[in-house]
């Protein structure tokens, strides 16, 4: 047991001390994972169905990868249907059941972007509860972010979703943002007002056993220009102020993930990589000069930002040198059903080509099975 806690929590200088033991499970198992095991945790990947079915891409991945993060959707961007994962309350609960019942004893993340306004997976018309944007919240304040927040975190919770990909920490510097500030995804352009709402959510999830993802790091609030299509460079228009909201709440400990964005800054990364693939942004900001130590999650992978400019392998080898801890696959902008497949194989061979350490693979398997070690399975409950 004072190993597990030993390798979970980092806490005490006795455990510094000693040799490192090799990663656990969430389970408490003393037996070492596979490689396999440990870069499944390090997938989220979206998929096709409203309910789970044998022999499907997903149930593979969920029984035989051990992908240990799901996403859902609402609207299947490339057929263009709202037919997905969502369709009403009974059935949500009863896929995230099914779900988690083939993950076996490691649980799932299951996560889902309910920010509220227009960002909003479970909508009124399938049986949800009805949601306003942080726009709104902001201009109404930070009680009413506090009980908006915690009615959608309650509801998430009954249904067995347990991440939440909000708060947007996104300073609106371009209320005509194509992306944020146009369709009134953030708060405010005072970056302290935007902490504070960003806080009331985040408590609020915890108070109901669900997690929060700070987004779009290092900041997508003044881009002109939409990542989901292609490059989008802040370089002229991105400000320090933008990484105020990062910064006062990792003080607070409270923050459990931080989502990358597909922003391009030559200042910051003289490279022109996007931060997702950005060691000076991911490590150098986030971890060294911000001093985070939550899980990193990226952006979705898929998006143009990344698909159109790099293929799989580069993507996904630059994503963990840049210190990505998930690597998100929606599976929505492009649907590839064997894409996780395909993603852990492209990072189990850049480990056996001595490309990527296994040490690099541990030290991200750790951290999401750390925040993982506070769920308590089937409870909804932190």
């Amino acid at each position: 047991m004072r190993l597990l806690l030993c390798l979970l929590l980092f806490t005490s200088a006795a455990c510094q001390a000693q040799p490192e033991p090799a990663p656990a499970s969430v389970s408490g198992s003393s037996e070492p994972d596979s490689l396999g095991i440990k870069i499944g945790q390090m997938m989220l990947v979206g998929f096709r169905g409203m309910t789970l079915e044998p022999g499907t891409a997903i149930y593979e991945d969920l029984t035989e990868r051990h992908i240990g993060n799901v996403i859902l959707f609402d609207y299947d961007v490339t057929s263009k249907r709202p037919v997905r994962n969502v369709e009403s309350p009974e059935q949500v609960a009863a896929l995230v059941e099914q779900l988690q019942a083939a993950a076996g004893d490691t649980p799932l993340m299951i996560a889902i972007d309910q920010e509220g306004g227009r960002v909003n997976r479970l909508k009124e018309r399938n049986g949800f509860r009805p949601t306003v944007s942080a726009q709104t919240l902001g201009e109404r304040g930070v009680e009413a972010t506090r009980e908006e927040a915690r009615a959608t975190a309650e509801q998430l919770a009954e249904l067995g979703i347990n991440l939440n990909f909000a708060p947007v920490v996104d300073v609106n510097v371009n209320p005509t943002n194509p992306v944020i500030g146009g369709i009134e995804r953030s708060f405010s352009a005072d970056p302290e007002a935007v902490a504070a709402h960003a806080q009331a959510v985040i408590e609020a999830h915890h108070e109901a056993g669900v997690f929060s993802a700070l987004k779009h790091f290092p900041g997508h609030g003044s881009s002109t220009e939409d990542s989901h299509l292609g490059l989008t460079d802040v370089t002229r228009t991105w400000t320090e102020a933008e990484l105020v909201p990062y910064r006062r709440l990792v003080s607070e400990g409270i923050v459990d993930m931080v989502m990358t964005a597909h922003i391009v800054h030559r200042e910051l990364e003289p490279s022109g990589q996007p931060a997702t693939l950005s060691p000076a942004i991911m490590t150098g900001i986030l971890r060294d000069s911000l001093r985070f130590e939550g899980v990193i999650v990226s952006d979705d992978m898929q998006m143009g930002a990344i698909r159109d400019e790099y293929g799989l392998e580069d993507a996904i080898r630059m994503a963990l040198e840049a210190g990505v801890d998930i690597l998100t696959f929606g599976n929505n902008v492009a649907y590839e059903p064997e894409l996780a497949e395909r993603a852990i194989a492209i990072i189990r061979g850049l480990v056996e080509a001595g490309t990527l350490t296994e040490d690099r693979i541990d030290a991200s398997y750790r951290r999401v099975m750390r925040l993982k070690s506070t769920l308590k399975r089937g409870e909804g409950e932190r």
